[in-house]
């Protein structure tokens, strides 16, 4: 169920005196920007401008890292292999490398 929400904007919000972007919507999208917006009890103007911060979060985000911040570390699996796959991965390249080589000296 949709809780509306407090309006985000007050009277005196800095970003009032800034450069202002428009957009042409249809006729049913405006509808439904009106709709969405009143079911949060917000003006269309915050609705619009969450939804843009969301949308360039997303697209120009942070790294990966950053989003998965809450989750990464927050389980102790305990280790083993997985603490030293760089060294297992190392050691099974200089294996292959070491056989490639033998096979090489071999056939010369």
């Amino acid at each position: 169920m949709l809780v509306p929400s407090t309006r985000t904007t007050s009277i005196g919000c800095p970003y009032y005196n800034r450069p202002m972007t428009s957009v042409r919507l249809d006729p049913e999208l405006e509808a439904r920007l009106e709709r969405a917006a009143a079911l949060r009890g917000e003006s269309k103007s915050d609705f619009i401008r969450a939804a843009v911060t969301d949308r360039i979060d997303a697209t120009l985000g942070s790294s990966l890292a950053d989003r998965l911040a809450h989750v990464i570390g927050q389980v102790d699996l305990g280790g083993g292999l997985a603490e030293r796959a760089h060294e297992l991965a190392g050691e099974l390249i200089d294996q292959d490398h070491s056989a490639e080589v033998e096979g090489w000296q071999r056939g010369s």
